[in-house]
């Protein structure tokens, strides 16, 4: 395991803001980090790297504590914060080389890992460029860039999309996928389509507690409702859908299709195929949804 948060607590004050909270994340595996702002994410990820100290807890980076085995903690991670802290005034290759000195690498494997991380970050066109030229997206590949030049077991991402156009957000997301392979990274955002693209596992957490860790198709189920789609060889009379015990709304989707909104997570597709065949309707075509990573978000932190 590369990352091992244990009994993690963080109190500013009278206020808790990480509140006794444990889990691990794994070698190669993708860690999506969830929750409203204000819910513990950025300290957890604070603390895992070192900027700040925990109250109580322990954290483990590639077998080392981050309190007591700082710099060897340090040496492991490549870490991404929130606000992108850049030199805007040094150009690419040289802002590269001052983090590169700043770890302590040797100039002969420094140049290498340069032109390795300037590669991969697709940042060949612009490395001879100052940073304060740069679109907010090659200013976040730059931050990919420093973050992966001393080739870390774990990588940690706060937001690394945040205010991207589209573009930019997919370009990011690809290099993300491609960079993982051989790591562990733990990521937080509030892009649930990123998630659900790039995420092996989701922890949500919420007023500093985790409230959930689970897999993507395991999270589908914690809605709390059932979605069907629905296609017959012909319309029907819909309210004979209606009638059927636990749904909520049945809605005409496209010729002859509907779809079926139930009030809990009760399987209701043995009803739809007993009340098909009693009425004699042309059923075709029954698929259950899974419930979207949204819903799921809202149900388990209670935002509205």
């Amino acid at each position: 395991m590369s990352v091992i948060v244990k009994n993690l607590t963080k109190i500013y004050g009278t206020q808790i803001a990480v509140d006794d909270i444990s889990f691990t994340a794994n070698e190669g595996e993708i860690l999506g980090f969830l929750g409203p702002n204000g819910a513990g994410k950025s300290t957890t990820m604070k603390i895992a790297t070192g900027f700040i100290s925990a109250t109580s807890g322990q954290v483990e980076v590639a077998g080392f504590d981050v309190n007591d085995q700082s710099l060897e903690s340090r040496r492991n991670i490549g870490y991404l914060p929130e606000h992108n802290p850049l030199y805007l005034e040094m150009y690419v290759n040289e802002f590269l080389e001052f983090s590169g000195k700043v770890y302590g690498m040797p100039s002969k494997e420094l140049k290498e890992k340069i032109r390795e991380v300037i590669d991969k970050c697709g940042l060949t066109v612009e490395q001879n460029k100052k940073i304060s030229a740069l679109s907010k997206g090659y200013r976040q590949r730059v931050g990919l860039a420093q973050a992966l030049l001393h080739d870390p077991k774990v990588l940690i991402l706060d937001e690394p999309t945040t205010g991207l156009d589209p573009n930019q957000i997919l370009e990011i997301r690809k290099l993300i996928k491609e960079i993982s392979k051989d790591k562990t990274l733990i990521f937080s955002t509030h892009i649930m389509q990123e998630v659900q693209a790039l995420c092996d596992r989701v922890i949500i957490i919420n007023k500093g507690k985790i409230i959930a860790d689970k897999t993507l198709k395991e999270l589908s189920t914690e809605s709390g409702n059932k979605t069907y789609r629905i296609e017959f060889s012909e319309e029907i009379d819909a309210s004979v859908l209606s009638s059927i015990s636990g749904v909520s709304n049945v809605e005409l989707n496209g010729s002859c299709q509907y779809k079926i909104e139930t009030t809990s997570d009760k399987d209701i597709r043995s009803q739809i195929f007993k009340i098909a065949s009693e009425n004699d309707l042309p059923l075709v075509g029954l698929q259950e949804e899974a419930g979207s990573l949204e819903e799921v978000f809202h149900t388990l932190t209670g935002q509205n």
